[in-house]
């Protein structure tokens, strides 16, 4: 390649915009079952809450029918959600959780 060719290659850099990804919310949903002492467990263990705020969430849980636990990219909150899951199954509890885009 000559001198003249290897200027015509020369590629020229573009500006592209990159939009951050989307975050998603992670909820509890309340239930008739699940003692109020496991969704604050729940909560601390999953969502490094102290044990005021995750109190405090679990009576909005209580009252409200959900609670936010979080917000996070699609594949952490994917994480916590099958985290949260399998941990109530594993301790005989229906305790629901889910994510929905914010």
């Amino acid at each position: 390649m000559d001198a003249q060719d290897q200027q015509e290659a020369i590629l020229e850099m573009e500006a592209v915009q990159v939009e951050p990804p989307h975050l998603y919310r992670v909820l509890l949903l309340n239930d008739d079952y699940t003692p109020m002492d496991f969704v604050i467990h729940v909560l601390q263990r999953f969502f490094a809450m102290n044990k005021e705020r995750a109190t405090e969430i679990m009576l909005r849980i209580h009252r409200e029918g959900q609670g936010l636990c979080g917000l996070f990219s699609r594949d952490v909150a994917a994480t916590k959600v099958e985290q949260v899951v399998g941990f109530a199954r594993q301790h005989q509890h229906p305790l629901a959780c889910v994510m929905e885009k914010n």
